[in-house]
């Protein structure tokens, strides 16, 4: 499944471009909690796209249920966390930034399920 690597690269891109945008295109734009804010996203963005590589190397040499469900976490919790941060930061809606926790915990679910991934297939 070449899907994990896949998407590792795109969110490679994406935090890098995004942090530009931040940095470069917001500077003066939003306050200073929210490019913090802002840049929290960029940065469990970038974390975590190194696990959807890593997921996705493993992948190539161990086929376990759990290395996959791992993937999809760590997937699911980009989307969540950093992309409820991002719109948060840019509009302020509190609503946006309640999801955020569950972005946090799919990203504590798929390091367990890597963590099991790794004791039990390497």
């Amino acid at each position: 499944m070449k899907i994990f690597l896949l998407l590792g690269i795109l969110n490679g891109f994406l935090a890098v471009a995004l942090g530009a945008f931040g940095a470069h295109g917001l500077e003066g734009k939003l306050s200073e909690k929210m490019l913090a804010t802002w840049d929290k996203a960029v940065l469990y963005q970038m974390f975590h796209t190194v696990a959807l590589l890593a997921t996705g190397l493993l992948m190539q040499k161990y086929t376990g249920g759990s290395i996959v469900s791992a993937g999809w976490f760590f997937f699911a919790g980009i989307v969540l966390f950093s992309g409820s941060l991002y719109v948060y930061s840019t509009t302020a809606i509190k609503t946006f930034a309640m999801i955020t926790p569950l972005g946090g915990l799919a990203f504590l679910i798929g390091w367990v399920l890597l963590g099991y991934a790794v004791m039990k297939f390497v």
